[in-house]
């Protein structure tokens, strides 16, 4: 048998890395990429709140941009307050004109409209990159690509911070080292901004063209010493090696190696994190690395950012992709920061990509949350954030403990303790078709062509369960409410469905059979007795007798229910085409909208 030097230089980074402390995935969990869950068990709690819907044919809709491609956000919590700052570009990646917008929100829940944080930025005529003989053409413009988007001084600033690359043309690169400079400007108590200033120049631009002065010439001292600050501290300069210098002296590490993220052990230790779930360790808070960045055994993560934080409980969670591909979002837990043992599902939906683009990549992914550093809510639940397709911008909210089951019976009243309630439920709520507490129900409704609303009740499993619940559709003539009992892996076993000709149906093998009619605004009380062992469930409505219908899927358990205001969406897969270069039909447009109300819901364990 040959031996390569590929082989065996792969073979001892493998050793050098085992031979030191390194995060580990140990447990036995793993994403199935035939499904957009993963066949994962849900993070009981989790919310998943749409906060950016791009729309392109009506720009006003968007808060005025009618940019599509829109990616790598980053959070931040000061002054009560939550901050969202992504890039945004016209149509694709690394295609000017680029800018960096930002949101802000009281409650991570409603979120003002996209205001500007870095505007657009001509590149000077004649620009160009070592060993390219093509320039800058008088309207071309840099590109925004920054991996770190704030910073909280110890002085109480918050700093925004952006970076000005440039792409020559469409495979270029404005993450090469070559670009313009990054900048960075204040954000002040009351929601205004300071100057934007450069923080940090690459050789490759004369900086007598800068559009912007350096920071140093502020006259707001704490403003100037809040960047020495951030200068000064190497995790932060880390963080900027992609677009840097390739010998910037700032930047520890020096191998561009990408979208690096960091963590405090309880020893005071660093853990790093770089795409494709490569690892190491700090002693030094960044200074150095004990060893050279390899890949985190048992994580499986591809090209895409993998986040890490210590939890307000003491324990320690990653969130990322676990496949090669970008979906799902799933969170995996430790004790101690470097032993990992299970993977939960934080977001397995993936909407209809509605505009086609340079590089866009299917799937909720480029996960961040908060900071070590950059506040901390005042709830301790896990803050994330994360882009859909390229396109819209999402915040997740994982409740801390992070917890995989639910024991006991539920008896949920949103009357009577809705907020509780509310909390106890999974949700995935888009803009357009939002799940929210309204009139002491829980609501979902549904105008968008291209997505749903899906609100999911994790309870004990079961092989034989009773299950109740009281819904109310504000309409019978448009929309459609499907009503799934699911193992723990989003398996589900039967489907009751409010469709959109009044009639309460249930689906039996291919066919949907007809249970009775409804009306829009009469409340129906559902109960069901189901049993695995005989694949059927017991149905009845308001009290009347529905007989026993088949599952149309045999499951082990019943671990969930779950309502969704549309079908189930297995597009894209596995051997969909990588890049999409086509715009759906109306994206930008509503339809008309359809609505459900959820009063109470109860299930019990039968055995």
């Amino acid at each position: 048998m040959k031996t390569t030097l590929l082989g065996i230089a792969i073979w001892c980074t493998a050793q050098v890395g085992m031979a030191q402390d390194t995060i580990t995935y140990v447990g036995e969990t793993l994403s199935n990429v035939d499904y957009h869950h993963g066949q994962l068990t849900p993070a009981v709690g989790t919310h998943n709140i749409q906060v950016f819907r791009a729309n392109r044919e009506f720009p006003n809709l968007a808060g005025g941009h009618g940019f599509t491609y829109n990616h790598q956000p980053f959070l931040a919590f000061w002054n009560n307050t939550y901050y969202l700052q992504f890039l945004s570009n016209p149509i694709g990646e690394h295609i000017a004109e680029g800018k960096t917008l930002l949101q802000t929100s009281k409650d991570g829940y409603a979120w003002s409209e996209p205001v500007e944080l870095f505007p657009p930025y001509l590149v000077p005529e004649g620009f160009t990159k070592p060993g390219r003989t093509d320039k800058a053409g008088k309207n071309l413009y840099a590109i925004m690509h920054q991996r770190m988007g704030f910073y909280t001084a110890k002085n109480g600033k918050l700093l925004t911070i952006g970076y000005y690359g440039v792409a020559l043309d469409a495979k270029d690169d404005p993450n090469d080292g070559q670009g313009i400079g990054r900048v960075v400007r204040e954000i002040k108590p009351d929601g205004s901004f300071g100057p934007i200033y450069f923080i940090r120049f690459n050789k490759s631009f004369n900086q007598k063209l800068a559009q912007y002065p350096m920071f140093s010439k502020s006259k707001d001292k704490s403003f100037v010493a809040a960047c020495n600050e951030l200068l000064d501290n190497p995790l932060m300069m880390q963080q900027w090696v992609e677009e840097a210098d390739r010998d910037d002296p700032l930047v520890p590490y020096k191998r561009p190696i990408k979208a690096f993220a960091y963590y405090h052990l309880k020893d005071g230790r660093v853990v790093g994190l770089w795409k494709h779930a490569l690892t190491a360790i700090s002693n030094d808070n960044g200074r150095s690395w004990a060893y050279d960045p390899v890949r985190a055994p048992g994580f499986v993560n591809s090209n895409a950012k993998i986040w890490g934080q210590q939890t307000s409980d003491g324990r320690y969670a990653t969130v990322y992709n676990p496949s090669e591909f970008r979906w799902p979002l799933a969170v995996s837990t430790s004790d101690d920061g470097l032993t990992y043992t299970d993977l939960l599902l934080v977001n397995g939906e993936i909407t209809t990509m509605r505009y086609g683009g340079n590089y866009k990549s299917y799937g909720p992914q480029y996960v961040r949350g908060i900071q070590e550093g950059n506040g901390l809510p005042s709830d301790g639940n896990m803050w994330l954030t994360y882009s859909m397709n390229k396109e819209d911008m999402w915040i997740a909210k994982v409740p801390v403990p992070v917890a995989a089951d639910v024991r006991g019976h539920v008896r949920d009243d949103f009357s009577k303790n809705g907020s509780e309630v509310f909390n106890k439920w999974n949700i995935y709520s888009p803009l357009w078709a939002s799940v929210k507490l309204e009139d002491k129900q829980l609501v979902l409704r549904d105008k968008d062509p291209y997505d749903y609303a899906k609100a999911d009740r994790v309870i004990e499993s079961a092989k034989k369960a009773k299950i109740a619940f009281t819904v109310t559709p504000h309409q019978a003539n448009n929309g459609k409410l499907q009503i799934e009992f699911t193992n723990e892996k989003g398996q589900a076993a039967g489907r009751l469905i409010f469709d959109e000709d009044g009639m309460l149906k249930n689906k039996a093998g291919y066919r949907n059979t007809t249970v009775q009619s409804y009306n829009a605004g009469e409340s129906y009380h559902i109960e069901l007795v189901l049993d695995v062992a005989t694949r059927s469930y017991q149905l009845s409505v308001n009290g009347s007798d529905k007989g026993t219908r088949l599952f149309f899927q045999p499951v082990a358990q019943i671990s969930q229910v779950s309502f969704r205001t549309g079908d189930v969406r297995r597009y894209p897969n596995a051997d969909t085409p990588t890049d999409q270069d086509f715009d759906v039909k109306d994206a930008g447009t509503a339809v008309k909208e359809a609505a459900y109300g959820i009063s109470s819901f109860q299930a019990e364990k039968l055995q």
